[in-house]
C-alpha cells in the first residue's frame, strides 16, 4: 500500500546531525510533516502526542474513506525507521490543567516549561480538541454529542483503543448533525457506515454558502441523505435520552463578519424532527498546551499567535497548523507545518 510521505520535500538521505534536539507537541497533519522536514535537515525529533499512536484526526477522526488509516501508519513508521523520529504517545503536554475532548486514552502528562527548558526550541502543533455547541434545552440530555466526540470514540472503538460500550450506538438509529463544514460532513459519512436509519443534515444558511462545498452535500444526498437548510436547533426534546429536536426555519440577511449572510431565526416557524442522536458539528477551538501563562500570546479564540516566521511570542518556541488558525483542512495544516519547519531550521543554524 501506497504509505503518506510527510518527508515529501527530502530528496535524498537525511543530512549529518546537527546536534539539535527538537520537541513537536502533536502528532497531527503539521507536527508530521515538520518531524519530516526537520529530521531531513539532520536534528533529532521528539514528537509528542495525546492518542495512543500518531496521526491525530487522520486516525481518530477522520473517515477511512478520505483518508485510509494503514497509508498514515506507514508514513509514521517511515519516520521512525529512516529519520529516527521517536514518538512518546498516550502523553499530553499541558501546563496547568485542562480536559479536552479525546483526552480519555491519555495515560501521563508531560510539563510543557520542562520541555522548553530540555531541548533547543518547541513546536506546537496541538489542533483543535474543544468543540463549540450552543447553548439550547436539552444539550445535556444522553444522545446529543460534538462532532469531534461523536468521530472520536466510534475511530477509536473500532480500532480497539475504548471499549465497544464507549461508543455511540448508531445502528438503526435516526441521526441529525447540525452544520455545513467538514466535520459535520464526516459526522454523517460515519453514522451511514455504522448503520444508521435515517441521517439528516441541518445547515442554518444553504447549499451555496456551506464550507464543506456544493459538491461534498450533494454527494451525500446522492448516499441517502436528507439535507435540511435554513434551519437551526431551537431545542433538543428528550427525558433522559433525545427524542427529538425541534427547529426553527431562517432566512438570510445581510453578511456577516464571515461575509456570508446571516441566518435569521423565523419567528413562530418551530418544526420538529423524531432523532435518537444529534451531533453539533458548529465549529472547534484551538487547544494549545497550556491553561495557565507560560508567556505564550493567545487570540480571543484561543489560538496561539505567531509572527511571519511562526515564532510565537516566547523566543525559541514555535506553532503551526490548527492550533493558530482554527478548524482547517489538511492541506493548510501540512503547509503551516512545512514553513514552520523551514523557519525553525533557519533559526537554529543562526544560533
Amino acid at each position: 500500500m501506497e504509505f503518506m510521505n510527510f518527508a515529501f520535500h527530502c530528496k535524498s538521505k537525511p543530512k549529518e546531525g546537527t546536534g539539535k534536539k527538537i520537541a513537536i507537541i502533536g502528532a497531527g497533519p503539521a507536527g508530521l510533516v515538520a518531524a519530516g522536514y526537520l529530521a531531513c535537515m539532520g536534528h533529532e525529533i521528539d514528537v509528542y502526542d495525546k492518542q495512543p499512536e500518531p496521526g491525530g484526526l487522520m486516525i481518530f477522526g477522520i473517515p477511512e474513506t478520505r483518508i485510509p488509516i494503514e497509508r498514515v501508519r506507514l508514513g509514521c513508521k517511515y519516520l521512525e525507521e529512516e529519520f529516527g523520529v521517536k514518538f512518546y504517545t498516550s502523553t499530553k503536554v499541558m501546563f496547568g490543567e485542562r480536559h479536552d475532548e479525546g483526552d480519555e486514552l491519555t495515560e501521563k502528562t508531560v510539563n510543557l516549561k520542562e520541555l522548553m527548558e530540555s531541548y533547543d526550541t518547541v513546536l506546537i502543533t496541538t489542533g483543535t480538541w474543544r468543540s463549540r455547541i450552543p447553548d439550547i434545552e436539552g444539550k445535556n440530555l444522553d444522545g446529543v454529542y460534538t462532532a469531534l466526540d461523536y468521530l472520536y470514540r466510534l475511530k477509536a472503538s473500532k480500532l480497539g483503543y475504548l471499549p465497544k460500550e464507549h461508543a455511540p450506538e448508531v445502528k438503526g438509529k435516526r441521526v441529525a448533525v447540525i452544520g455545513g463544514g467538514y466535520s459535520a460532513v464526516d459526522a454523517v459519512l460515519e453514522s451511514k457506515l455504522w448503520g444508521a436509519k435515517d441521517v439528516y443534515l441541518l445547515y442554518r444558511r444553504t447549499i451555496y454558502e456551506a464550507p464543506a462545498g456544493i459538491y461534498e452535500i450533494n454527494q451525500l444526498k446522492n448516499k441517502g441523505v436528507h439535507w435540511m437548510e435554513l434551519v437551526t436547533p431551537n431545542r433538543i426534546i428528550g427525558e433522559g435520552h433525545v427524542k427529538g429536536i425541534e427547529l426553527l426555519k431562517c432566512k438570510l440577511g445581510e453578511p456577516d463578519a464571515s461575509g456570508r449572510r446571516r441566518p435569521i431565526p423565523i419567528e413562530g416557524s418551530e418544526f420538529t424532527l423524531d432523532m435518537d442522536i444529534v451531533i453539533f458539528a458548529t465549529g472547534e477551538l484551538s487547544t494549545p498546551p497550556f491553561s495557565e501563562d507560560v508567556g505564550i500570546q493567545t487570540d480571543k479564540w484561543g489560538g496561539i499567535i505567531v509572527n511571519e516566521n511562526y515564532m510565537t511570542s516566547v523566543e525559541g518556541v514555535f506553532a503551526a497548523g490548527d492550533v493558530i488558525t482554527g478548524p482547517s483542512k489538511i492541506g493548510k495544516a501540512v503547509r503551516s507545518g512545512l514553513y514552520a519547519a523551514r523557519a525553525i531550521d533557519i533559526w537554529l543554524r543562526s544560533r
